[in-house]
């Protein structure tokens, strides 16, 4: 095994922690989070998201900019919630849908006010994209000591 791989796979003894981003469609906002710490956390943390209402579809320009920053987006559909995928969870991280979010005594709970991509135009999208993108690596900079 390579020095690369060996860094950055987990131990046998290591638990890999569980994130759940959550919006109201599972169609922008937790789509985007959770391709961003799939993106920097690799096999050191398993990436779930999830919508309180979800959509159809992920947002035709969410969809966009995932390809763009190297995602696969073929077949991915918004998911709803459930009891289930919060309890598994070990950070439940909401946005926009605080309220709707079952509450487990041993989730650590946080809500990052971030704005909808839902027919956001190009440069208020943009904008939405990199506070995700920042949101996410502070996030994994904070859960991955």
């Amino acid at each position: 095994m390579d020095r690369q791989k060996q860094a950055t796979a987990p131990s046998a003894t290591a638990r890999v922690p569980r994130v759940l981003f959550v919006c109201v469609q599972n169609a922008g906002r937790s789509q985007l989070a959770a391709m961003f710490l799939q993106q920097l956390g690799g096999r050191l943390v398993h990436v779930d998201s999830a919508g309180s209402r979800p959509a159809e579809a992920v947002h035709e320009n969410v969809a966009q900019v995932m390809t763009e920053h190297g995602a696969e987006v073929e077949g991915l559909k918004p998911r709803a919630l459930t009891d289930e995928k919060v309890r598994s969870a070990d950070y439940v991280i909401t946005m926009g849908c605080g309220d709707d979010c079952p509450v487990f005594e041993h989730v650590h709970y946080e809500d990052w006010p971030v704005g909808d991509p839902d027919e956001a135009d190009w440069q208020a999208l943009e904008r939405i994209v990199e506070d995700i993108e920042r949101r996410v690596a502070d996030f994994w900079d904070r859960i991955r000591r």
